[in-house]
């Protein structure tokens, strides 16, 4: 099994199409057998859900994530653990012991609605939107 998680500095990064990294586990007999940091090379919330298919990744454990990246990611097959926050080993730990808190409905609300290019999470103040969801 292989997991992703949106990564920065050891932590569960909280936007799922901003991220610049993912840590990928491979994952055989519910043990961590290999780890490593990717670098998606600026790809944007379609193309992310791609490279992690291509990956052959079976789960993604992110914080906040918008409705079009989730469906892409249901199309391709990958669980998704939104909602997420903290530091990301812990996190493929709790996940691998069943014990993983995450938040089904883990979204930003203004993704939902349109927006120019070039918007970013943080750039009209979300939280109000996001809730405990923090996609900053």
């Amino acid at each position: 099994m292989k997991i992703a998680v949106t990564y920065e500095n050891g932590q569960i990064f909280q936007h799922f199409g901003h991220t610049a990294q993912f840590k990928l586990y491979e994952v055989e007999d519910g043990k961590i057998v290999n780890a490593e940091v990717i670098d998606t090379n600026g790809s944007g919330h379609g193309a992310l859900a791609g490279l992690l298919s291509s990956l052959k990744t079976d789960v993604l454990i992110c914080g906040g994530i918008g409705g079009g990246a989730q469906m892409a990611l249901a199309q391709a097959g990958i669980k998704l653990f939104g909602g997420v926050h903290g530091d990301a080993d812990e996190a493929v730990a709790a996940f691998l012991a069943n014990s993983l808190s995450y938040d089904p409905e883990a979204k930003c609300d203004h993704h939902d609605h349109h927006h120019g290019e070039g918007h970013t999470c943080g750039d009209h103040g979300c939280g109000s939107n996001c809730g405990s969801h923090g996609c900053h």
